[in-house]
């Protein structure tokens, strides 16, 4: 097997090849429904799984050296940069996505991290148009340090909170002079683990205002792009105030948000609220909240957020066709918010890992334009609510009925058909696409 120092660029090779270090159903500027597969899928990689994790879990230390040789902070950093943005080059990847710490040293304090961090923005700044690259979006890392064990606009320290906010501030300066189209909001500790302590109307009303003030600086700047919220039901908190899609909606419509303010979603997120990918990605859309993707997937065996690279053609093909009919991406795209497996440790299993999700999620987007065009799921929807286009049905959608009517109507309308559902027919339908010679 290759070497990564040998690999100049993955090339498009089909899917008969079976050539490791070559994309099969990933060919980035093949044109589908008027649109190359790069500006439908508008991936991104992800700097915190890809540059900083080591292979490190809750029961093993590192599995991988990423020092590259570099022992000085800021030599490091620029050093993952570098191999960030070659990572990018060799895989035709447009986009890129991090928090604060990881492009930048903590240093001894705040001040000091963030001349560190507008240092290492003015060095991204130059990679970018080096390599002709794009920022997707950037978030603070509010979750990590200490300082955050109780949360962050949630904290009940309000030097946490002002803490939190003079970070989420840095970010959105970077990624306006980065030229980010999207801002991410990930509340990794914005919940609590129990009422005995917590002032719940205080917290929520905390973070709406944070948010509020967050979206109110970054347009007085000029910024017009979207902010998102990442639903994720728990872990490490035990109740999470942005527990999945709906939760969030809710949050958002609550404190005036909602239309600023879209969401990213996790597939692995979505799982572990007991949803489906494609479940989460339908409620955003049927509020108005589509925004971003977070590409992974989880292990249904293990109970906590194991973030692989998405394999699963299924969950890819139902996604893609959400996507599909919200009309694609605006500002947001598909981050892979992934890591290699422990035991796969080495530069080329990077490669090949997002090769594997690249590939998937293109895969997903021929099938999912497939399956729209074949038109039958589409249309068995259409006809099981032909109820609602005509008569008493026509009057509910107009919403020019009432209660006295439609009591009145029920009297004479009492034998009631309800038509099978065929599910089973359905999933055939799909697999009969997914898997056609």
């Amino acid at each position: 097997m290759k070497k990564y120092d040998e690999i100049r660029k993955i090339e498009y090779v089909g899917p008969n090849s079976k050539e490791p270090f070559g994309f099969k159903y990933y060919n980035p500027d093949e044109v589908i429904l008027g649109k190359k597969m790069r500006e439908h899928l508008k991936f991104a990689l992800s700097y915190w799984h890809t540059l900083d994790y080591v292979g490190v879990d809750m029961f093993g230390g590192p599995t991988e050296d990423k020092s590259w040789g570099e022992k000085e902070p800021m030599k490091l950093y620029k050093k993952r940069a570098d191999m960030a943005f070659d990572l990018m080059e060799k895989l035709s990847i447009d986009y890129y996505c991090f928090h604060d710490v990881d492009i930048a040293p903590k240093g001894k304090n705040l001040k000091e991290f963030l001349a560190n961090f507008n240092e290492m923005v003015e060095y991204l700044q130059t990679l970018q148009r080096k390599y002709n690259k794009k920022l997707l979006w950037c978030t603070a890392n509010n979750f990590g340090d200490k300082a955050f064990m109780a949360g962050a606009a949630t904290s009940p320290n309000a030097d946490v909170f002002a803490l939190s906010a003079a970070k989420v501030k840095a970010c959105l300066d970077a990624n306006i002079k980065l030229g980010g189209s999207g801002y991410v909001f990930w509340g990794g500790r914005e919940g609590y683990d129990t009422l005995l302590n917590t002032n719940m109307k205080l917290e929520l009303d905390n973070l709406g205002y944070f948010m509020q003030m967050a979206r109110d600086y970054a347009r007085s700047k000029g910024y017009k792009g979207d902010f998102y919220i990442e639903p994720k039901p728990k872990e490490p908190t035990k109740h999470q105030y942005d527990f999945d899609a709906a939760t969030t909606c809710n949050f958002l419509r609550t404190y005036g948000l909602l239309g600023d303010f879209k969401l990213n979603i996790e597939a692995n997120h979505a799982t572990l609220a007991g949803h489906t990918f494609e479940h989460e990605l339908r409620v955003a859309r049927v509020n108005g909240a589509f925004g971003s993707i977070d590409a992974n997937q989880g292990d249904m065996l293990l109970g906590w957020d194991t973030d692989q690279f998405p394999t699963n053609v299924y969950d890819t093909t139902l996604s893609m066709y959400e996507v599909l009919k919200e009309g694609g991406f605006k500002n947001g795209g598909l981050n892979f918010d992934a890591k290699t497996r422990r035991q796969s440790n080495t530069l080329e299993d990077i490669l090949l890992a997002y090769i594997a999700g690249m590939d998937a999620f293109a895969l997903g987007l021929r099938k999912a334009v497939k399956l729209i065009e074949d038109g039958r799921i589409d249309a068995f929807k259409d006809e099981r609510y032909r109820s609602y286009k005509e008569g008493i049905g026509q009057k509910i959608m107009q919403k020019s009925t009432n209660f006295d009517e439609l009591s009145k109507y029920a009297l004479e309308h009492d034998e009631i058909n309800v038509e099978s559902g065929r599910q089973e027919y359905l999933e055939s339908v799909l697999n009969s696409i997914l898997f056609e010679k």
